[in-house]
């Protein structure tokens, strides 16, 4: 039997915490109305299971007339996957970017994730190693396949436990360009739009600046995710350098000698 104390516990998660962000409290009375009220005409259903307050689980905010998502980075992960895979790659190194775009990617090509916070996985051609982007553990020119999707931005904030450092965007563009191998691609995703800091979120780039950072590699491509969540691909850099919060997305190469 349950303990007082298990269900204070189970309580406190699974009936207060879901509720606890202040947008929510408003509506937190009529959301529990209607889970009793759902409660109450199941129980009296044909062969209804026993409804137990300690199994209880309300989950009060998944009734959304759409699916809720995350545009840019479901557009971002779907653009770099398609390019890899299309590109052939043998082998892909991620620096940073979200764990399950590289999990899914480790299904058709070997893959490797580095960040400071490393991911524990157990999946076939997936590794994880613990580094941060301001030292890759990699020699120069030795990474065919490259990818870093909206990480830059954070770097040298604080945010995420790395040190505090006014040129942290910079440094890290600094690593992967020396890692890029001749011949190779970066697909690689940033804020951009007019320039600003947004301690200790992020920093937002112009595009013209991104590109300007990478002085040495070719850019092949370029797409957004605009300020809308729209897609569009193979777009001028040029129209969007007044954006306010537009995902900008580059494939670099490095041109083989």
């Amino acid at each position: 039997m349950e303990s007082w104390l298990q269900k204070i516990q189970h309580f406190r998660s699974t009936w207060v915490e879901p509720i606890i962000p202040l947008r929510q409290m408003r509506n937190s009375f009529s959301l529990y109305r209607r889970f009793l009220s759902d409660w109450s005409r199941y129980e009296h259903l044909p062969e209804a299971e026993e409804l137990r307050f300690e199994d209880s689980y309300p989950c009060l905010l998944d009734r959304r007339r759409t699916t809720p998502i995350n545009r840019q980075y479901l557009y971002q992960a779907v653009w770099a996957f398609k390019r890899i895979k299309e590109s052939g790659a043998t082998f892909h190194l991620d620096v940073g970017s979200e764990v399950a775009f590289l999990a899914m990617l480790s299904a058709v090509t070997p893959a490797i994730y580095i960040d400071i916070r490393p991911a524990l996985l157990s999946l076939e051609n997936f590794g994880s190693m613990q580094g941060s982007i301001l030292e890759l553990p990699f020699a120069d020119h030795s990474v065919l396949s490259l990818s870093c999707l909206h990480v830059v931005e954070h770097i040298g904030l604080g945010r995420y436990g790395d040190p505090l450092d006014t040129h942290g965007t910079k440094k890290a563009i600094r690593e992967l360009r020396r890692v890029l191998a001749a011949g190779g691609n970066l697909f690689f995703s940033t804020p951009i739009g007019k320039p600003r800091m947004c301690f200790n979120a992020h920093r937002i780039h112009s595009p013209t600046q991104i590109i300007e950072m990478f002085g040495d590699l070719d850019l092949a491509e370029f797409s957004v995710i605009d300020d809308r969540d729209i897609l569009y691909q193979n777009v001028s850099p040029l129209e969007y350098v007044d954006a306010n919060y537009t995902c900008g997305l580059f494939r670099f190469r490095r041109l083989a000698v």
